[in-house]
């Protein structure tokens, strides 16, 4: 069974790095989903494919993974630069403002 590894990204609704520390452990599908012809919804008899597993560390993750001898691919995140503002977010009210400040 083939696992990947990764350390999730920040969701659109975030501007921070909160919930982005951890790594989680997610299982490949073994099998295609497959339409109902009934309804059009899609399902699968892969329960495998529903488990996410969250830990501390990359290293922890791997370790899970060659305890359990699954063959695992690591995703490394990619570096972020912080945005952060010399005056923050009270530079929008300075008293000592340049020019005049609109929308």
């Amino acid at each position: 069974m083939r696992a990947r590894i990764y350390c999730p990204a920040r969701t659109a609704m975030q501007s921070g790095t909160a919930k982005t520390k951890s790594w989680v452990l997610e299982y490949a599908p073994a099998s295609a989903r497959e339409v109902d012809p009934l309804m059009g919804w899609t399902s699968s008899s892969d329960t495998q494919s529903q488990v996410k597993l969250t830990f501390d560390s990359q290293k922890a993750a791997e370790a899970y993974a060659k305890s359990k001898g699954l063959d695992y691919v690591v995703q490394k995140p990619k570096a972020r630069a912080a945005n952060v503002r010399a005056g923050g977010y009270g530079e929008n009210f300075a008293t000592n403002r340049r020019g005049v400040w609109t929308h």
